[in-house]
């Protein structure tokens, strides 16, 4: 029961990333007001606890319940997919730094948002993407060396 239920957080987190990083990729535009730009740095807040909680639950799959860690470290798509959502994670520092550093002040005052940050997302997005048909293929015992 314990494999379970540590599995379901595990998907609890996952749909959180997944859901915000999406809300994050639809809602983020050229120019944002600094009111937009608060309420986008809750969603981007939701992505991080989300994030956190993903990876506490996978730790605790990957080394402590269910099955061997050997299961999951001798899978080459598994440990991509760990590269793979580590790049999603390291790539959302600095759209994260940027939301937070620039959300405060005139909720009416309109930001530009840099090209940059507004493709990093994107390309977030577009890795993310990827993961789930890692996961399939792991689970279904591609991978293993």
């Amino acid at each position: 029961m314990e494999y379970v239920l540590i599995k379901y957080v595990h998907f609890l987190g996952i749909f959180a990333v997944v859901g915000s990083l999406f809300a994050e990729a639809i809602l983020v535009k050229p120019r944002m007001t600094r009111a937009e730009l608060f309420f986008l740095s809750k969603i981007d807040g939701v992505y991080g606890i989300g994030a956190l909680v993903a990876v506490g639950a996978g730790l605790l799959l990957w080394f402590g319940v269910g099955k061997p860690a050997d299961f999951y470290t001798q899978n080459w798509i598994f440990l991509t997919k760990v590269g793979l959502f580590t790049t999603v994670g390291l790539l959302s520092i600095w759209p994260t730094v940027f939301f937070l550093k620039v959300r405060k002040g005139n909720p009416h005052e309109e930001v530009t948002i840099p090209g940059p940050i507004r493709l990093m997302v994107r390309v977030e997005v577009a890795l993310l993407v990827v993961i789930p048909a890692m996961a399939v293929l792991m689970a279904n015992g591609i991978g293993v060396y």
